[in-house]
C-alpha cells in the first residue's frame, strides 16, 4: 500500500472528549482533551488533542482523508425528543436546559469540524456502539471474536453484542434506553454521594467494605433481569429520563433514605449499597457473557463501553472461563470511541485488510500520547532555575528503585503519555508495595482523596502468578484478581470481628499496599517490549528487595486529570508531599526545591512543534 491514508477520529460533547489519528490502520496517536485543558472529563470539542495528534503524525489537516465522529447526533437527538415527549410535562425543566445546547452546537458536528479545523473533506458517523465495538475488536489480537459493549447510553443502545471477523463487525442484538446497566450504576454512584460519570470507580473500590444487603431489593424492585442478561428497569425508581437527578423519591424510599451529601462522612450503609449494586452488575455481565458465548460459539471476547472499565466484573468473566480469553479496550469509555470511529471507517467502511500481530494487540501498550525531549525539559529547568541532577538514562531505573526501597514516594514521568483512564508507568506516582503505610501516605499526602481507595500493583509480566491468582498478562490494569493465598496474612481473632472502614489499615498480605480488604488487586503487568524503562525500574526493585511488584497510581491530585507535560508534573510534585521526581533522566528532590506560588502557570510554555 503505497499511499498513506490518514483518518482522524473524534469524540466530543458528553464526557471524555478525545481524538486519534490512524495511518493505513496503524494507530499513530490518541489523547483525551482533558490532559491539555486540565479540566477533568473535558467534554468540549477536542481542539488541543487534535492539534497534538496532527503534530505527532507530522501532518496537517489537509492530509486527512476522512474524519470519523463517534456517534450519530441526529439519532441521539431523536431519542432525547421522544423521551421528553413520553414524560411530558414532567421533563420541561430538563428539556429547557438541554435543547439550547443541541440547537446551538451538538446537532451541527459537520459545521463545527469544518470551522474549527478548516477541514473540507467528508465526515463519517458510525453509531455510538459501533464505535465501541470497533475499538474493542480491531486493536485486539484475535482474527475472530465475540464483541460485547456496555455503557450508559449512545443514541438508543445501552449494550450490544455481535461478532468481529477479520475486518468486519456485525452487531447481532442491542439493549435500548432507558434500560441501562451503566445508568443503574451511575444512579447508585450519585445516591452514595459521588459524581456521575466520574465517581463510578469509587463505588467499585468501596464495595469490598460492605455486604450485599440491598442486592435482592435491586433485583426484586429496580430491574427485571432475564437469564440472557437482558433486563428492564422499573422507571418509577429513576429520574434521568425527565429530571435533573438520577434517582426518584420512590428509589430513596425503597432504599431507606435520601442520597448521601457529597463529601459527608461515609457510613456502612453506603458501603453496603456499593457492594449490592456491584454484585448486581457482575451478575448481569456474567449472564450477558454466557449468552454471547452460547449464541456465537466464539472462543474469545472483546469488551468496550464505560461499564467495561469495571475491572472486578472483568476479572470474574475471565475466572469463570466463559471464554478462552478476553481483551478489553484500555480507553473503554467515550474517549475510546474516537479510536473506534477511525478504525471503523478504515476497516468496515473502506474495507481495508487487517493484519494480525500474533498474540499481541495493536494498542502499543496504550502509550499513544505526547512525549518530550531531554533538550526541551533541560532548557525549561534551567530557565526556571529548578535544582536538578542529570543522570545517565541507564541508571535512572536503579536510582528510582533505591528511592522506593528507602520509603520515598516517587513521581515518574517517562515516554509517551497513556491513552485511557489508567496510569501505566508513563505518568505515574510510585510507592513500595511492601509497606503498610504506603496506602495512607499516598491517599492523604499525595492524592488528597478518600482513604478507602485502593492502589494498583505494577508487576513484572513474568512474575504475575507469583503474587496473584492470575495466569496471563494484564497490561492495561483492567482485571482484578485475588492475591495468592500463600502471601496472605492470617487475621487475628479480634480483626475478624471488624467490618467496613475498620478493615482499612490491617495488613492483609506481604504486599499490603496493593492488597484490598477482600484480598483483591487491580493488576498491571509490565513487559519489556511495551515499556522498557518502567520494566527495568521494577526489575531493579526486585533485585534490591526480592519483590517484583510496586505501587502504581496516576500522576495527579484529586479532581485533576493525569499530568500531560513535564510542567504539569513538576507543579503536581510541588503541590504534594512527593519526595522525588524523575522527568525522563532528570531527578529532582523535594528538599532541594524552592517554594513556588500556587498560581504559577507554565501552560503557555507548552508548544507542540
Amino acid at each position: 500500500m503505497d499511499k498513506k491514508i490518514y483518518i482522524l477520529g473524534i469524540s466530543a460533547f458528553y464526557h471524555d472528549s478525545a481524538a486519534c489519528i490512524i495511518e493505513n490502520g496503524k494507530i499513530l496517536a490518541a489523547a483525551q482533551e482533558e490532559r491539555f485543558t486540565r479540566v477533568k472529563h473535558e467534554r468540549s470539542f477536542p481542539k488541543e488533542a487534535i492539534r497534538y495528534c496532527l503534530s505527532e503524525a507530522n501532518i496537517s489537516i489537509k492530509d486527512i482523508e476522512l474524519v470519523a465522529f463517534y456517534d450519530q447526533p441526529w439519532l441521539k437527538f431523536d431519542r432525547l425528543i421522544k423521551t421528553y415527549f413520553a414524560y411530558a410535562p414532567d421533563g420541561f425543566l430538563s428539556f429547557s436546559k438541554a435543547i439550547p445546547q443541541w440547537i446551538k452546537k451538538k446537532l451541527w458536528v459537520d459545521r463545527i469540524i469544518k470551522n474549527e479545523l478548516s477541514y473540507k473533506g467528508k465526515v463519517l458517523y458510525p453509531e455510538h456502539h459501533e464505535s465501541h465495538a470497533a475499538s474493542a475488536f480491531f486493536p485486539s489480537p484475535y482474527e475472530k471474536a465475540a464483541v460485547l459493549t456496555i455503557d450508559g447510553v449512545g443514541e438508543w443502545a445501552t449494550a450490544s453484542w455481535g461478532v468481529g471477523e477479520y475486518n468486519n463487525i456485525k452487531i447481532e442484538n442491542e439493549l435500548h434506553f432507558p434500560h441501562s446497566l451503566g445508568l443503574l450504576y451511575t444512579a447508585f454512584t450519585t445516591y452514595t454521594g459521588f459524581r456521575a460519570n466520574s465517581g463510578e470507580y469509587k463505588v467499585m473500590g468501596l464495595a469490598p467494605y460492605g455486604k450485599p444487603k440491598y442486592k435482592e431489593k435491586i433485583l426484586d424492585n429496580l430491574m427485571d433481569l432475564k437469564e440472557d442478561g437482558s433486563f428492564r428497569l422499573n422507571m418509577k425508581y429513576f429520574n434521568y429520563c425527565q429530571g435533573l437527578t438520577m434517582t426518584s423519591e420512590a428509589f430513596h424510599d425503597l432504599l431507606g433514605g435520601p442520597p448521601r451529601e457529597p463529601e459527608s462522612k461515609l457510613t456502612q450503609r453506603e458501603m453496603d449499597l456499593a457492594r449490592s449494586v456491584q454484585e448486581v452488575v457482575e451478575e448481569v455481565m456474567l449472564r450477558m457473557a454466557r449468552h454471547v458465548r452460547k449464541e456465537t460459539g466464539e472462543k474469545y471476547l472483546c469488551l468496550a463501553g464505560g461499564v467495561a472499565l469495571n475491572c472486578v466484573a472483568n476479572g470474574k468473566i475471565l475466572r469463570e472461563r466463559i471464554f478462552d480469553d478476553i481483551w478489553i479496550q484500555p480507553a473503554a469509555g467515550d474517549a475510546g470511541g474516537a479510536l473506534g470511529a477511525a478504525l471503523y471507517a478504515w476497516y468496515q467502511i473502506m474495507d481495508k485488510p487487517r493484519m494480525l500481530n500474533g498474540q499481541k494487540d495493536f494498542q502499543k501498550g496504550s502509550y499513544l500520547g505526547p512525549s518530550f525531549s531531554q533538550k526541551e525539559i533541560e532548557q525549561w529547568l534551567k530557565e526556571e532555575r529548578i535544582p536538578y541532577k542529570k543522570e545517565d538514562p541507564e541508571k535512572i531505573p536503579s536510582l528510582a528503585a533505591e528511592q522506593l526501597v528507602d520509603g520515598k514516594v516517587v513521581g515518574w514521568f517517562n515516554g509517551r503519555m497513556e491513552f485511557g483512564p489508567r496510569a501505566l508507568g508513563a505518568r505515574s506516582i510510585l510507592g513500595d508495595s511492601r509497606s503498610p503505610e504506603t496506602q495512607s501516605t499516598l491517599n492523604l499526602k499525595i492524592k488528597y482523596r478518600e482513604s478507602f481507595r485502593p492502589f494498583a500493583p505494577s508487576c513484572l509480566a513474568e512474575d504475575v502468578s507469583e503474587y496473584f491468582e492470575l495466569y496471563r498478562e494484564s497490561p492495561y490494569m483492567l482485571l482484578v484478581a485475588p492475591v495468592k493465598k500463600s502471601r496472605r496474612i492470617k487475621q487475628a481473632e479480634d480483626h475478624q470481628k471488624l467490618f467496613g472502614i475498620e478493615l482499612l489499615n490491617i495488613p492483609r498480605s506481604d504486599i499490603p499496599a496493593v492488597t484490598h480488604v477482600d484480598y483483591s488487586a487491580r493488576i498491571q503487568t509490565v513487559s519489556k517490549d511495551d515499556n522498557p524503562q518502567y520494566y527495568q525500574l521494577i526489575r531493579e526493585f526486585k533485585k534490591q528487595t526480592g519483590y517484583g511488584v510496586i505501587v502504581n497510581t496516576s500522576f495527579n491530585v484529586r479532581g485533576e486529570p493525569i499530568v500531560c507535560t513535564f510542567q504539569d508534573a513538576y507543579r503536581c510534585f510541588m503541590r504534594t508531599e512527593m519526595d522525588v521526581l524523575f522527568l525522563e533522566n532528570f531527578v529532582m528532590f523535594k528538599r532541594e526545591q524552592p517554594e513556588i506560588t500556587e498560581d504559577k502557570d507554565w501552560r503557555k510554555e507548552f508548544v507542540l512543534d
